[in-house]
């Protein structure tokens, strides 16, 4: 007997992170991204999936960021052995992603084994999810689909899918899904991330069709990011006060995306000579660096103006590339003029504490937050005001001047949002998915309101008939 298919959220439900979500047409079921928890859900990462893992036959990547692709090696450590479908700049990312993540996770572990066995309590230390080598490992056995934007594509006998640029990070995707239910022609849509169109990077996201079901992403459905002009202005100001006022800036940048958009108006200011000569703007993230390269290699894909400059769109004469951990420590030695982009993006791990470690405390240097931070995250508590911050069994006092410059978002807004959804031809039903819930239920309101649509904020595990 035909079973009715449903669409089920094992993440990014009334949270930002964990973004998986399981299409099962009752021929067939498909992941629809497989990414890790971070900030005050992480702990679901150690839960295991409420699916068997053997039985998916495909997953649809939308973009490659660590929480929609941070699981795939415990999909594979659990028994998955179909196939992944995702635009080749995605496959690219991914790559760097998952195993810079393994390696974090295995160096955390090695730090709290070494403190734990001082007191006897090692077997309580949760071992990584994963290692470099299971990531190795997937990479090498991963059965990989490299689909074309536009380019209707088979997943499954009865799934065929069409992936069209979201706009959000290189290789991005929204992605209609077509299916038979009871001989009646369906589609659902799953948004992934959609960028905001008012960036200096890709392109804006691509027109929708149609849908019978929509599963869209809320990130920032309750507000206006400010223009990107404004942000850039804002920007540059912070940077050349602090500059010239004997400070040193410092940005928690995320890796992808942003440490380009970041990289691209420096070498602007640099070019316009508004950044001070003898300013030195230190690189300090192996893996923006390597994503930085990946950019370079599809640089086709970016927006006409980023590619303005004869050479590379990133590069200027004062950026230095930071390429170790003793590097990266040379770098307390100057006192002042900097530029230090590190990462986490979020600051919950990585060299930015080692920098807020020495900077943040003094009241000439400048703290620039250019990205979304999470609840439970380090820079989401720097914003909402902390005096203290703890690093490295070290109580900090925050003392630098803070900025929160949102135009940057690599995430579509309320009004952006609004505009996508409207492009349909036809809308029927609308999910909401990835964001927080106080966040949802401004933007539920805001689509009943303004689109004369009815919204439905998605719970986790929860099972919706299509």
């Amino acid at each position: 007997m035909k079973t009715q298919t449903y669409e089920q959220s094992h993440g990014a439900a009334k949270v930002v992170t964990g973004s998986a979500h399981l299409l099962d047409t009752g021929k067939s079921k498909v992941l629809v991204d497989c990414g890790m928890f971070q900030g005050v859900d992480e702990w679901r990462n150690y839960e295991p999936f409420a699916f068997d893992s053997r039985e998916i036959k495909a997953v649809i990547l939308t973009h490659g960021h660590l929480d929609h692709v941070g699981r795939l090696p415990l999909l594979y450590k659990y028994g998955f052995k179909g196939e992944i479908f995702a635009h080749p700049a995605t496959f690219d990312i991914a790559k760097v992603v998952l195993l810079d993540s393994a390696k974090l996770q295995e160096e955390e572990y090695k730090t709290k084994f070494k403190k734990a066995q001082r007191i006897g309590k090692e077997n309580i230390v949760k071992k990584p999810l994963y290692t470099v080598n299971d990531v190795k490992k997937m990479l090498k056995n991963m059965k990989k689909i490299e689909i074309e934007y536009k380019k209707p594509i088979k997943i499954t006998k009865d799934i065929t899918a069409t992936f069209k640029d979201a706009g959000h990070i290189l290789g991005s995707c929204f992605v209609e899904i077509d299916f038979n239910e009871f001989d009646i022609k369906k589609r659902v849509v799953f948004s992934g991330d959609l960028g905001n169109k008012d960036n200096n990077i890709l392109p804006a996201p691509k027109k929708p069709t149609f849908a019978d079901a929509l599963f869209i992403e809320s990130t920032y459905g309750d507000r206006l990011h400010k223009s990107f002009e404004e942000s850039k202005a804002e920007f540059k100001k912070a940077v050349i006060d602090t500059l010239l006022s004997g400070g040193n800036v410092i940005i928690p940048s995320f890796a992808i995306e942003r440490a380009q958009q970041i990289l691209c108006i420096l070498k602007e200011m640099s070019e316009e000579k508004t950044l001070p000569k003898n300013a030195k703007v230190f690189l300090d993230s192996p893996m923006a660096d390597k994503v930085t390269k990946i950019y370079k290699k599809w640089h086709k894909m970016l927006r006409k103006d980023c590619q303005q400059y004869k050479d590379h769109p990133f590069e200027f004469p004062q950026l230095n590339l930071v390429k170790d951990v003793e590097e990266s420590k040379k770098i307390n030695s100057i006192d002042k003029g900097c530029v230090i982009i590190a990462g986490s993006g979020m600051c919950n791990g990585g060299r930015i504490l080692h920098h807020f470690k020495h900077r943040i405390w003094n009241p000439k240097n400048a703290v620039l937050f250019v990205g979304y931070q999470a609840k439970g995250t380090l820079g989401r508590k720097i914003i909402e005001g902390v005096k203290h911050i703890r690093i490295y069994h070290e109580d900090v006092i925050v003392r630098a001047k803070i900025y929160t410059i949102n135009g940057f978002s690599a995430h579509a807004d309320q009004r952006e949002l609004l505009e996508w959804m409207s492009e349909f031809e036809k809308l029927d039903r609308i999910f909401l998915i990835h964001g927080e819930y106080d966040k949802q239920l401004v933007f539920r309101d805001v689509i009943e309101k303004k689109m004369n649509k009815r919204a439905h904020i998605v719970e986790f595990r929860e099972k919706i008939y299509l």
